[in-house]
């Protein structure tokens, strides 16, 4: 009977263990040395020293057009007694030329008065060596060029090939195969049926491994047969220096992977106190490593950064790149489970003098998360959390100067916005846009809180029929800022294509024998404030509606759910149901703002926004192909505070 039991080594204890293991096979020491042409040497490892075959330059050089002289000769020139010389006691000369015997200095063109063809007459003096490049100024034979474990670099080649050197010792990468699990799994290009799943971690970690220094490659999946992923497994440990097994790694009834492990090799660790990525093993094959990473592409991706990264460095004797790190201050609060180190993907985005940082979604699965992340926020084991407003050490994706050119939004989801993020990003000052899809109330609270430059909002006052002002007063009362429209759009019911149920409105949702299911919008977005008006208006108990309390964050995600047949319908705009091929029946057409707070807007990364709403017809053209949306007031300040 396969051993199901995942065990939760404490992370700092399992890289303990494992690096005990790679050095019992003597793993570090097994990367080979080959020769190879230096021409063809880019960004290898050097195995060996590299020393000069001989020196550069290897003749006293002009360092000037001019004319070569002797510099004893010059040694009382002035303005006031200037010195002529004859034919033999000069000579021209151009910049790379070898110094003719007898000469050792270099006057400049432009200091040369040529008094005839055979006579200049100089007024400064010479020092020795002027303008001259000496043997070996450079480098000197035998002399140290590059040392072991170095990697070369394009001036490192231009150095090697000045100094006589056309090969070299590399060490060879590390070659690692990745193979991916599970009899779900199809390739990229195939339309997944229902329990499908397109296999791309496999490329997500042979780029990674690649861009470590390994050469790294994906094989065909393996379905879940256990003999089969064993056959796999023995045929890649004898060819690889490291086998990654993708999916399997947890105690499923079709998780073969630690079982096969166990009767092929050893298992050093099955499962690490860490979230994400618990069910990680790490095991040995005949001397090779083998890392079973979980199926979910997060928690592969930072389960391998942290036990096979430093691998690939040790492998090549390379130092590891030491991680970049800055501080920020929490946006929202964020709990953590005792006993588990947590690694959280956060955006960060400079708003004022603070760097906010916002947690950028938290399922081991959603791929997005580590697109959107900026940076990585470690909970140790015995946290429970941090707090709003709480500074915190993160871990940099990117480079800090990205981060302060992002503009921060957060809000009321709107497709608009993914247009504006991506104009922004491909102009001159390549803005790049964090957006948070918290609802309208979400986005008033973190301008409240000055954790945005913007928030996108559609808050319909039910008792004024105004949108959005109401709320900016009750919540906002001390900020100064301004309103701007960024649209008109029309909210309806999304619905299959077709509309089979043949939907009209709330009231055949209401219908208890029409048994029309419903997903909503989260408490606080514009959208659930416009589905209770409705409601209201129709005298129509939120009781009635089946799937009421099912909640959505994006119109996207709502149409999402229609499209795969989850639901039968939801509230969303026009944009959302066209981007997805679902029908839709409207229901009212709303206004979407942006709350700006004054004091950004002098901010050049919200002047160009503002610029772009305003007066791009490129902007107002993919708006219109989007369906459904009016710019009739696009850039209007619709209030002032």
């Amino acid at each position: 009977m396969k051993n199901i039991y995942v065990k939760n080594t404490p992370l700092a204890k399992a890289k303990e263990k494992w690096q005990q293991a790679l050095a019992k096979i003597n793993f570090y020491n097994g990367a080979a040395v080959t020769e190879l042409e230096v021409e063809k040497a880019l960004g290898q490892v050097t195995g060996k020293p590299v020393f000069a075959a001989h020196s550069s330059p290897i003749y006293n050089a002009a360092a000037m057009d001019g004319i070569a002289v002797h510099f004893a000769d010059l040694a009382a020139a002035s303005e006031a007694s200037p010195i002529r010389l004859g034919k033999e006691q000069f000579t021209p000369v151009n910049t790379g030329n070898n110094l003719p015997q007898g000469f050792d200095a270099v006057v400049m063109i432009e200091d040369v008065h040529y008094v005839s063809e055979e006579e200049v007459e100089l007024i400064n003096p010479a020092t020795p060596w002027q303008h001259v490049r000496t043997i070996g100024e450079d480098i000197v034979t035998t002399e140290l060029i590059l040392p072991q474990g170095h990697k070369i670099r394009p001036i490192d080649q231009g150095a090697m090939l000045a100094t006589g050197v056309t090969k070299i010792s590399i060490k060879k990468q590390p070659v690692v195969q990745v193979i991916p699990t599970g009899s779900e799994l199809i390739q990229p290009g195939n339309t997944p049926a229902p329990g499908q799943i397109i296999e791309f971690n496999s490329r997500i970690l042979a780029g990674y491994l690649n861009e470590w220094g390994a050469q790294a490659s994906g094989a065909a999946p393996v379905s879940d047969d256990k003999e089969k992923l064993k056959q796999a497994m023995r045929d890649a440990a004898k060819t690889n220096d490291i086998v990654i097994i993708n999916a399997g790694a947890s105690a499923g009834t079709r998780d073969y992977t630690s079982t096969v492990l166990a009767e092929l090799g050893e298992v050093i660790v099955h499962g690490v106190a860490i979230k994400p990525g618990k069910p990680v093993i790490l095991a040995i094959i005949d001397n090779t490593p083998v890392i079973g990473l979980p199926g979910y592409p997060v928690s592969a991706i930072l389960t391998m950064r942290l036990f096979v990264q430093e691998m690939i460095y040790n492998f090549m004797g390379m130092q590891q790149p030491a991680p970049q790190w800055t501080t920020a201050r929490m946006s929202r609060p964020i709990h953590s489970a005792m006993g588990v180190d947590e690694f959280v993907r956060v955006t960060l985005g400079q708003v004022g003098k603070e760097l906010m940082a916002t947690p950028a979604g938290k399922g081991a699965g959603a791929v997005m998360s580590l697109v959107r992340a900026d940076g990585i926020l470690t909970l140790p084991a015995g946290s429970e959390g941090v707090g709003a407003g709480e500074e915190v050490n993160i871990e940099l994706l990117r480079p800090l100067t990205d981060v302060k050119s992002t503009l921060v939004a957060i809000g009321s989801h709107d497709n608009i916005i993914d247009i504006l993020t991506n104009l922004l990003h491909k102009g001159e000052a390549s803005i790049r846009v964090s957006s948070a899809h918290v609802g309208s109330m979400g986005g008033i609270m973190a301008i409240r809180r000055g954790e945005a430059h913007l928030a996108g909002s559609h808050l319909l006052d039910e008792k004024t029929g105004e949108y959005n002002i109401s709320f900016i007063k009750r919540f906002l009362a001390n900020t100064p800022l301004q309103l701007i429209n960024l649209c008109y759009r029309q909210q309806g019911l999304i619905v299959a294509k077709g509309n089979p149920l043949n939907i009209t409105g709330f009231a055949d949702l209401a219908n208890p024998e029409k048994n029309i299911s419903f997903i909503n919008r989260q408490n606080g977005a514009g959208t659930r404030l416009l589905t209770d008006k409705t409601l209201a208006d129709q005298n129509i108990p939120t009781s009635a509606i089946s799937g009421y309390e099912h909640e959505e964050y994006t119109h996207m995600s709502v149409a999402a759910a229609i499209a795969s047949g989850s639901v039968d319908c939801g509230m969303g705009i026009l944009a959302a149901a066209n981007a997805l091929h679902l029908d839709f029946v409207e229901v009212a057409e709303e206004r979407y703002d942006l709350i700006i707070p004054k004091t950004f807007l002098d901010d050049p990364k919200i002047r160009q926004l503002l610029e772009l709403v305003q007066e791009s017809t490129e902007f107002k053209e993919l708006v219109h192909k989007l369906g459904g949306y009016s710019l009739r007031d696009s850039g209007k300040v619709m209030f002032e505070q």
